[in-house]
């Protein structure tokens, strides 16, 4: 065998390790999870005297739902004097007259709530709910984002853990507004679910990091001040200041019986933008706390990897991609040298990493949808595994571009107000109308792969046909909805 077959083979072997120790973690995760489950907690009860609470709601142009947040803040079952709603607003179009309409509304009935526009929108995200924190003195914050709804009782059932403990943060779980209102939504739900189940409960049983995502969770303010406060050097800011918080000592909460609902990104551009965001401010997070991480031997070993993991979870779509570029030379290599099946027979253990992750998933999925049966289950895994493949190379040059250290600026993600299946796309604003490079590339990779499939019928080699059948639809997928989501209605 030639030294580049070689080279390709323990390129691709490299890779599936990483994914193979991946999914050992996710198994971990599971067990604790699992673990957790057979666990009766009761709920804290109300403090007699219950203490302010800030309501901090960061927006930017967003017309379609900034006034059915506004409403959903103001209604929470929470004595009025002792709830303040900051709306942090830095729109640039008419989402800031509806806002501020809204709120003079609420403030009219005697609500204490504020319509904030900074002098100068630095830091984005992390600088206006810095901006806002500095402008009250409430001794905890709740934050959501646009397309969230909290429910009535959200406070009241989130508080009572703060009382008398070292709790810096809880974080509920995210519902899904529109869940089935088309396959992009129900795969995004099918993945998160298992996030806001196994991933951050298994954490939290495990006594190991946890993160705030963002929404839909209420922060100590003491617990902020004493992290630093927020920080727009990465662009997950909530990630940032989680290690920041339980490195310094705090311990954070997961509430997954209490459920926020929230909106889901409904096109592909806007997915992507959450994406891109999502994956390389996980990528800078790494780089700044990962070596911290690892010199505090206070840290139990299993927390640290675990942290390792989690940081670099963005990592997975580099080593997806390498693998599925690496799989077509593969196939090459084993038909033209049939000496060396052994190889490749060993390297297939390796695939035992789809059957944990798959138990995982169908841990999460029945437990958010109890009513439904393994067949369901298996469609919707296979179209969420195809679908994150054909975002792979999209996640990666996110993950990179984290890495390497390249500014990138804070790009929010479009809401439509699509609850369920009704509401439409049609004549939205917020819609770009430039096809990127990078879809393109994504129609060439399905391509490349429909050859490699041609290859694998003409040779009779069946080891990778699942693979590239599930690459050819994940990326001509990905590219058919980019380009027809990008077009204006």
């Amino acid at each position: 065998m030639h030294s580049w077959a070689w080279i390709v083979i323990g390129i691709y072997g490299v890779s599936m390790l990483f994914i193979f120790a991946y999914s050992l973690v996710q198994l971990n995760l599971l067990l604790k999870y699992l673990k957790s489950r057979k666990k009766v907690e009761e709920m804290p009860a109300l403090p007699d005297e219950l203490p302010e609470v800030l309501i901090q709601l960061p927006v930017f142009n967003e017309y379609y739902v900034v006034e059915r947040l506004i409403d959903a803040a103001v209604s929470l079952d929470y004595p009025k004097e002792k709830l303040v709603v900051q709306v942090l607003d830095d729109s640039t179009d008419e989402s800031f007259e509806l806002a501020a309409r809204k709120v003079e509304y609420w403030r009219e009935k005697g609500y204490r709530i504020t319509h904030v526009k900074r002098p100068e929108r630095k830091g984005f995200k992390a600088g206006a709910l810095q901006y806002g924190l500095n402008h009250s003195t409430a001794p905890f914050v709740a934050i959501f984002d646009a397309d969230f709804i909290p429910p009535p009782s959200f406070l009241k059932e989130t508080i009572p853990y703060f009382m008398g403990s070292h709790v810096g943060m809880v974080q509920t779980r995210w519902g899904h507004l529109n869940r089935d209102y088309s396959l992009l939504t129900q795969i995004q739900a099918f993945a998160l679910d298992a996030h806001f189940t196994v991933e951050q409960k298994g954490r939290n049983q495990g006594a190991h990091f946890i993160n705030f995502n963002g929404t839909a969770g209420v922060w100590r303010r003491t617990c902020i001040e004493e992290a630093g406060g927020w920080c727009a050097d990465t662009l997950t800011e909530d990630l940032d200041l989680s290690y920041r918080a339980q490195m310094a000592g705090w311990d954070f909460r997961f509430l997954e019986h209490i459920v926020s609902p929230a909106e889901l990104p409904a096109e592909m551009i806007a997915l992507k933008s959450q994406q891109y965001r999502w994956n390389k401010g996980a990528a800078e997070c790494a780089v700044k706390h990962v070596p911290t991480v690892f010199k505090q031997r206070k840290i139990p070993f299993s927390t640290r990897v675990h942290a390792l993991f989690h940081l670099m979870n963005s990592s997975v779509f580099l080593w997806i991609v390498v693998c599925s570029l690496l799989s077509f030379p593969l196939v090459f290599i084993k038909t033209n040298n049939p000496g060396y099946a052994g190889v490749f027979i060993a390297g297939s253990v390796l695939v035992f990493s789809f059957f944990i992750l798959a138990a995982m998933y169908f841990t999460a999925f029945m437990r958010v949808k109890p009513k439904s049966d393994w067949r369901s289950f298996l469609w919707m895994y296979a179209a969420f595994l195809s679908i994150s493949m054909g975002m792979s190379l999209h996640n990666a040059r996110a993950a990179m571009s984290g890495y390497f250290g390249r500014r990138t600026p804070f790009v929010r993600t479009p809401k439509w107000n699509l609850v369920g299946q009704a509401g439409t796309l049609k004549n939205k604003r917020y819609t770009s109308g430039k096809v990127p490079a990078l879809t393109w590339m994504e129609g060439m990779m399905a391509l490349y792969f429909s050859l490699a499939l041609f290859y694998d019928f003409y040779n009779g080699e069946w080891g990778f046909v699942l693979m590239h059948l599930m690459l050819i639809f994940g990326f001509a997928s990905v590219f058919y909805y980019s380009v027809k989501h990008t077009q204006a209605p």
